[in-house]
């Protein structure tokens, strides 16, 4: 009537009877029927933890987190196989789709570069030949303020021949027209834009009495990443375009990282791999969204070359200036020197001058932040910038831009190497100059590179604070933002945090330069008076007001060393 011992059984085998083999009962007859539903309930609570889809488990974590097979489970097993291949294909198509199935070979486009008050610049690209001649026409287009214009088109130029040596590009410029005037170009092989004329130097366009532009900076298509969007697609140009009817921006500036050949991952140092990563960003079914009536303008950064970059014209810059003088360089505003890589020009009101913080800086850690031996900017460079402060503005130009594409702030503490706060010692000639530049011009640094946007004071030391540089930095157009906060102010070093602004992946900056007179038309030599708006994702989110006073540097509206958050409408 009692169970016999398994364990006796199994002696008695082992003893060799023939008999305890035949008698011998199974192991689960042996049980009481409450011990075996005892075990069977804890058999399936074991079975249900090994291969439920609860992941409740810490194995079935580990098996998910690690990707490696689990040892109990072919349920998660496969689960986490199949998400291995899912991962591994969308990382290819991150990396890989565009370049190999995108490279834009056959890209046909045209569009407008630098636009005066009398010419403009125009980029034409057709890698087929069937097309030539090209021919490119012109024409006047009536405007509220200009009602009766000769509409008739005119010929500007006509190409025959283009060839790999420039991408099959050719930049011309038209010529002989009039300022603050509208215009329309068209290309033979299908492709039209249009572009509004630069006011005289000092003057504003007729009835709005303001010149309005854009800044920006850091574009990657197809960012941040989504399988189901055209590889080449920009989010941020979306949001651009749809501001743009409202806004009748003179031009963009583009502050640098106009490609990123080093992200997602780096596919070449050739010469054709950088010509790829500019095509791309022009065969983008965005780009005609925000180029067809904004002509763009451009300075160099670190990543259309590689990271952090401060090897001057060694390798690879030689292959990555090729497309950058191609695409950029030929339609920018005309440089200083022949062959320089850093431009000035006059737009009504305003003054600009664009920097290449690239070409021609020292290693940057070659020497301390503040020796005199490092460089940023080379000495001919720093030499026409500082001729540029302290030159008189012309008569009716309320503003000098100096156009960084790095922050010339050091309250950025991430990365700070590869700023200005690496050259403290010719930031600080730059400053002085700024500071003691002649009266009635107020001067604005306009910097990017940072994917964040911070609007930073530079009181003088020298008149207890009434005379102020300011910088607005602002990145990215369409990128990441950093998702830590890397800006702060510290007491004692003099430059003071106005608005700081980390988050959206898309930021741009609209500036409103009014012009000035004594009877507050613009043309004059009165107060004048300057409006940066910040938009991110589209959206409006901070504005800010500046003010020459008259004979004087500008200050923040209402006075005070941090200014305030002006309302203005």
């Amino acid at each position: 009537s009692h169970p016999v011992s398994l364990r006796t059984q199994n002696s008695t085998k082992d003893a060799g009877s023939a008999d305890a083999s035949s008698d011998e009962v199974p192991a689960t007859r042996l049980r009481s029927p409450k011990s075996l539903e005892t075990l069977n309930a804890t058999s399936n609570k074991d079975e249900v933890r090994s291969t439920g889809p609860r992941g409740a488990d810490p194995q079935i974590a580990w098996t998910l987190l690690s990707g490696l097979p689990s040892p109990s489970s072919p349920f998660w097993t496969a689960t986490t196989i199949f998400l291995n291949v899912v991962a591994a294909i969308l990382t290819a198509d991150t990396i890989y789709r565009a370049p190999y199935l995108h490279p834009s070979h056959d890209l046909a486009f045209a569009r407008v570069g630098f636009v005066s008050d009398t010419s403009a610049r125009i980029l034409v690209r057709e890698p087929n030949t069937a097309q030539l001649p090209l021919y490119i026409s012109y024409r006047g287009v009536q405007t509220e303020f200009a009602p009766r214009v000769d509409n008739s088109w005119k010929s500007a130029g006509h190409v025959y021949w283009l060839s790999d040596d420039t991408d099959f590009t050719y930049t011309l410029s038209i010529a002989k027209l009039r300022p603050s005037s509208r215009y329309q170009y068209a290309v033979s092989n299908n492709h039209t834009g249009f572009f509004t004329t630069a006011p005289p130097s000092g003057e504003t366009w007729p009835g709005t009495e303001k010149m309005t532009f854009l800044t920006s900076s850091c574009i990657k298509p197809r960012f941040p990443y989504n399988p189901l969007a055209h590889p080449l697609s920009i989010p941020g140009f979306k949001h651009l375009a749809k501001q743009l009817p409202s806004l009748r921006a003179s031009f963009m500036l583009f502050l640098g990282d106009f490609i990123y050949i080093d992200v997602p991952r780096r596919l070449g140092y050739d010469r054709e791999t950088y010509r790829r990563e500019y095509r791309q960003v022009y065969a983008s079914p965005d780009w005609a969204s925000v180029s067809t009536e904004l002509p763009w303008l451009h300075v160099l950064d670190d990543h259309e070359i590689a990271n952090d970059w401060d090897g001057n014209t060694t390798a690879p810059y030689p292959a990555a200036v090729d497309p950058w003088h191609i695409y950029h360089t030929s339609i920018n505003p005309p440089p200083p020197p022949p062959n320089a890589s850093y431009f000035t020009f006059t737009h009504g009101p305003a003054t600009f001058f664009l920097l290449d913080t690239r070409r021609y800086r020292s290693p940057s850690f070659t020497h301390p932040a503040s020796s005199p031996q490092k460089t940023m900017l080379g000495a001919a460079q720093l030499s026409s910038l500082l001729t540029f402060l302290r030159t008189p503005a012309p008569a009716g130009v309320k503003w000098k831009f100096v156009i960084s594409s790095i922050p010339f702030t050091r309250n950025w503490r991430f990365g700070s190497s590869d700023t200005w706060a690496a050259y403290l010692h010719e930031r600080q000639l730059i400053l002085e100059a700024m500071w003691s530049a002649p009266a009635g011009a107020g001067i604005v640094i306009l910097s990017g590179d940072r994917h964040e946007f911070a609007a930073t004071a530079f009181p003088s030391p020298h008149d207890n604070g009434s005379t102020k540089v300011h910088e607005f930095s602002t990145s990215p157009l369409s990128m990441f933002y950093l998702p830590v906060r890397t800006y702060s102010e510290r007491e004692g070093e003099g430059e003071v945090c106005l608005k700081y602004v980390p988050d959206g992946n898309s930021k741009f900056g609209v500036v409103d330069v009014e012009g000035a007179s004594r009877d507050g038309h613009g043309g004059g030599a009165g107060q004048g008076v300057l409006r940066f708006r910040l938009f991110v994702d589209g959206v409006e989110s901070w504005r800010y007001v500046l003010t020459t006073p008259e004979g004087g540097h500008a200050g923040d509206a209402g006075g005070g060393a941090r200014g305030r958050e002006a309302i203005w409408g």
